[in-house]
């Protein structure tokens, strides 16, 4: 069984009023299906923080479910098995296929959630506290198929 969830924390201080962080969880099964590693990936806005990283692309630099700062982390959506296959292959890809890896702006962006959203892009469209979202990327980096607005 493969899992990947969708999260997001209100940022600190005045931003957190409008603003949330994004990040996606990819849980891999192990041993009798149980699910066994867990790797927090996102985007965070100082480069090569642990060693892990990608520029400002980081793998399990907070625990899965640490909020950033402003409270906890909330579920925002669930992909399972087949559903989750494609959004994992994109995110284990993206070192190598994220086009903003050493790029890093609050706003407009690219930030946390350009990246979230850039995975997900086929599946859901983030909300309007996922500032970022919109920046635009690169054609040669994008698919859009069927998605959903999520409130």
């Amino acid at each position: 069984m493969s899992r990947v969830e969708l999260r997001a924390a209100k940022i600190p201080s005045i931003p957190g009023i409008i603003a949330d962080h994004y990040w996606l969880l990819v849980f891999h099964s192990g041993e009798g299906n149980k699910l066994q590693k867990c790797d927090r990936w996102e985007i965070w806005q100082e480069a090569h923080c642990n060693n892990s990283c990608w520029g400002h692309l980081h793998r399990n630099l907070l625990a899965p479910y640490q909020g950033v700062g402003n409270g906890p982390s909330q579920l925002i959506q669930t992909w399972i098995d087949e559903e989750a296959i494609s959004i994992i292959e994109k995110i284990e890809s993206s070192p190598d296929t994220y086009p903003f890896i050493n790029e890093y702006r609050y706003w407009p962006g690219p930030n946390s959630n350009t990246f979230a959203q850039w995975v997900v892009q086929d599946k859901t469209t983030l909300c309007s506290r996922a500032i970022g979202r919109n920046f635009p990327v690169p054609d040669k980096h994008q698919t859009n198929t069927n998605r959903k607005q999520l409130f």
